[in-house]
């Protein structure tokens, strides 16, 4: 017999990047009394890894619970970004309804669609709240219009459309119903969610049911599973199957070690947890997301959404240039390997593969930021390793025709610049889809494209546009190839000789085109070190220091002014490389390089092609 538990509500923050998912966690926790009132707390507590802290950027979903009147909120603060979409999909399947939040400014946005669009289709219940009604420029009453289309256009049930609206600052710290109301706190909110999320229903009479669906990994204890309990109840050292719905094969008796629940932002250890509660459970090595469960004498499988899988690979290689070795500790393929394989631990969206070459792994992501964080997290552990350009995933038909990831790319740009845009979108094989101009004068365009054809577009975008663009991208099936692509006009300015760069050598060499490094920096034979003017590569000595005479002429002493070097960041980079060069990453450096570093070599290679 299914029951209700009132005193639980799961419920999960979904909306588009910087709409200010984290933030509003932020204020529900400091005004639920999880904090002492003297405890010094930073902004942004949910976003607990460096890189997330810098970035401003949610990339793990992460769950929290707080208390109000009797009754345990458990809140999951979900990632807003494209490449992080997959772990969205799968927290949903935890709670029972969404607060989905939208930015005054903004309104809605791409992610928008695609995160709400999922919750609908696991028919949960959504509160909308208006974010960031303190902004300047907010206009809180159209966008209200636009989620209530949106919500039409997702075919949402009357029951759905017929959802409360609240207006909310969650810097400030309050909500409120109506505009015309004093803002105080938070409260609106938590009441709202009470009146209008519902309970956790489940039959606690019922063998145990309980669905992973998300992984976390701790050092000493291992991967810890999340999930919700749907029927039954689980309690430390009870026996239970390990089933998973897509894998008929798997069935495994695994003993629970240790059970924990979600109180603020830390895990406590239970005995037990009975329906609608979200767990985390150690102990058990071979978990996995999408894994349930259950009793042994009943065995049954929740049902659960496949992973979506990888659209882009990379290859992360073994650094062999002559600097290799010099400025990072995990070197060899050993670690390179070892540390890759701990990823997939949590990580699910990633795959991992061996190639022909025991130096070489392929890589594969949802995108380039995705493996870009990857990247980062990896430099700054310690590693040492090279990576090749980004290519797109291919699939083919039954036809044997060649399949290629689409993307629907958005973008809202100044209307002066919409013509520079269509035309560098449409040279990526772009068709634009859809052309509308908003009130602030910007236009939004809608083209569909592939993949392949963004790989490196947004910083010639940023550059389009004079940085006033916004670019936002979601993924849109697999299509026929559209052909081939240059990635790239420009060639590379190369190294001559091993050395140091010298001013004099640089003075002659940034004529050339655009440099990326200054005076006194260590250089090889096969460094790119800039970007060419012209569409081939050039090879320059910028090692060469003038040569000494006894003779003066009044100008040999005036000082050479140099141009800074335009530094590159580690997405600049990853972006900038093509097809038959590599990013050389240490802790301490990014350097871009050929493959064949040998010049004779390289030019043998380019009359073969």
């Amino acid at each position: 017999m299914k029951t209700a538990r009132e005193d639980i509500r799961n419920v999960a923050i979904i909306a588009h990047v910087d709409h200010g998912k984290t933030t509003l966690v932020d204020q529900l926790l400091r005004q639920s009394g999880v904090f002492r009132e003297n405890q010094a707390v930073q902004e942004r507590v949910m976003d607990s890894n460096d890189i997330e802290r810098e970035r401003g950027i949610t990339i793990l979903s992460k769950n929290t619970a707080v208390y109000y009147k009797d009754t345990k909120i458990n809140i999951i603060d979900t990632p807003g970004h494209a490449d992080f979409g997959g772990e969205v999909e799968r927290v949903l399947k935890m709670v029972d309804g969404v607060i989905l939040l939208v930015d005054a400014f903004e309104g809605a946005m791409p992610q928008t669609k695609f995160v709400l669009k999922k919750a609908l289709e696991l028919d949960l219940h959504v509160i909308v709240c208006i974010n960031k009604i303190d902004r300047p420029e907010a206009r809180p009453d159209e966008v209200i219009d636009e989620v209530l289309e949106l919500l039409m256009d997702l075919d949402a049930s009357d029951e759905q459309l017929d959802c409360p609206f609240l207006y909310a600052s969650a810097k400030a710290g309050h909500a409120v119903l109506d505009l015309s109301d004093t803002p105080e706190s938070m409260e609106p909110l938590f009441e709202t969610i009470l009146k209008y999320i519902p309970a956790p229903t489940g039959d606690p009479d019922a063998p145990t049911q309980t669905l992973i669906s998300t992984i976390d990994y701790n050092e000493y204890v291992g991967r810890i599973g999340v999930g919700k309990v749907e029927n039954g109840k689980l309690s430390v050292n009870q026996e239970v199957m390990l089933v998973n719905h897509h894998d008929p094969d798997k069935m495994k008796k695994v003993k629970i070690s240790k059970l924990y629940e979600f109180e603020g932002l830390n895990k406590v250890e239970v005995k037990e947890a009975g329906i609608g509660s979200i767990v985390a459970i150690s102990g058990i090595a071979d978990i996995h997301i999408g894994d349930t469960l259950c009793s042994p004498e009943n065995p049954e499988p929740i049902p659960f959404q496949k992973i979506s899988e990888p659209t882009i690979s990379m290859n992360f290689i073994v650094n062999d240039s002559p600097f290799a070795g010099q400025e990072g500790k995990f070197i060899t393929s050993r670690h390179l390997r070892e540390r890759l394989m701990r990823e997939l631990n949590t990580d699910v969206s990633l795959r991992v593969e061996d190639t022909e070459s025991t130096d070489c792994f392929k890589v594969s992501g949802r995108g380039e930021l995705h493996l870009s964080v990857l990247i980062e997290n990896m430099r700054r552990e310690g590693y040492e390793f090279a990576v090749s350009k980004a290519e797109v995933i291919y699939h083919e038909d039954e036809r044997g025709r060649k399949l290629e990831p689409m993307e629907i790319a958005y973008v809202d740009v100044p209307e002066e610049f919409s013509g520079t845009i269509i035309q560098r979108l449409s040279e990526r094989k772009g068709e634009l889809q859809g052309m509308s101009p908003a009130s602030d004068g910007t236009t939004r365009l809608e083209f569909n494209i592939p993949s392949r054809g963004l790989i490196g577009f947004r910083g010639e975008f940023m550059t389009s546009t004079k940085g006033s663009g916004i670019l936002n991208t979601a993924f849109d099936g697999y299509a026929p190839y559209k052909g081939d692509l240059q990635y790239r006009k420009q060639g590379s300015l190369i190294a001559f000789e091993t050395g140091e760069s010298v001013a004099y050598g640089l003075f002659s060499a940034q004529d050339r085109g655009t440099l990326f490094i200054g005076p006194g920096e260590k250089v090889y034979s096969g460094m790119v070190i800039g970007q060419s003017g012209k569409a081939e590569d050039i090879e320059l000595n910028v090692c060469k220091t003038k040569h000494l005479t006894n003779t003066r002429s009044s100008s040999a002493d005036e000082a050479l002014k140099l141009t800074p070097p335009k530094i590159l960041s580690l997405e600049q980079a990853l972006e900038f490389i093509d097809t038959d060069e590599l990013l050389e990453i240490t802790p301490d450096s990014l350097r871009i390089r050929k493959k064949i570093l040998d010049s004779r070599l390289r030019k043998r290679q380019g009359f073969k092609k």
